[in-house]
Parts: structure tokens; sequence; C-alpha cells
């Protein structure tokens, strides 16, 4: 799989996000801000709410924005068979006859994306996964809950 295309779709993911999140943020402002917010009373909290909702909006559009920089810098790079799984690899789990494929990325993890047709998810290394997944190699095991109960899963490609 190409990293370069996964990498484009993820800030793609998180340029549209932070542009959503922005138009969000100002129309809270302009509530905040609103002549006809105003309090009425003592008890009137339209006004301090918008405001609130703007700072948190604005909150989350910086570490977006620290995201997406983060992402434009992050190295891709090519992992030969013994290395160890580290942030900007590609990695295939096996399990009972099916595969899932994650990218170990530095943000936003939880992040599904569809490259070439193949569904693609974003851990990071403070996920539960993530942090099972870093410093294991090729061929090595590690075991993730299921409907059933537990379930290995074989590491069957790194890239």
């Amino acid at each position: 799989m190409d990293k370069f295309a996964l990498r484009q779709a993820i800030l793609a993911e998180l340029h549209a996000e932070l542009a959503t999140l922005t138009a969000a943020a100002h129309d809270a402002h302009a509530e905040a801000t609103d002549e006809e917010n105003r309090a009425e009373d003592k008890y009137d909290m339209r006004s301090q709410s918008a405001a609130y909702l703007a700072a948190g909006q604005a909150k989350l559009a910086t570490e977006l924005a620290a995201a997406i920089g983060a992402y434009q810098t992050l190295a891709l790079p090519e992992f030969a068979p013994g290395d160890a799984i580290a942030t900007g690899a590609l990695v295939r789990l096996e399990a009972l006859g099916r595969h899932t494929l994650y990218f170990l990325g530095p943000y936003r993890g939880g992040m599904e994306l569809r490259i070439a047709g193949e569904p693609v998810l974003v851990v990071t290394v403070a996920s539960p996964l993530g942090r099972q997944l870093a410093g294991k190699r090729r061929g090595e095991s590690i075991v993730l809950p299921g409907r059933g109960g537990s379930i290995l899963h074989t590491i069957s490609t790194v890239e």
C-alpha cells in the first residue's frame, strides 16, 4: 500500500474536520457576542454558554492544526522484515482467516480511511492497540478482545 497516499488521505480528512470546526467556532463566537443573546437576568447563561463552546472549539482547532503539522512532517520509513513497529508503520494483523490494516500515527487515532478500496484504521501509541504493536516485529503475536473472548492476532506485514 502507498503510505504517501495514506498520509494525503489523513491530511485531507484533518483539513476537512478543521474547516468544519473553524466554521462552528466562528458561529459560536458570533452567538456569544450577539446583542440578542445579552443576559436578561443573572440566571441567563446563553451568552456565557456560547462563549465556553467557542473557546472549546478553538482549542480543538489548535489541536487539529498541530496534528496536521505532525502528519505533514511525518517520516514514512520503509520497514525491513525484522524491523520493530514504530510511528509511521503500516501493520497488517491476521486472525481467524481475516486481516485488518492499521497505521501507527502520531495523532488522531480512531480515524478510519479507505485506501485503494482497503480499510485502514489509524492508531497511536497512546491507545491500547498501539501500545501492544509498538516494538513488535513481523511474525509476533498480540492478543485483542473479541466477541467470544480474547483472539490471537499475528503480525503478518510491517511496511
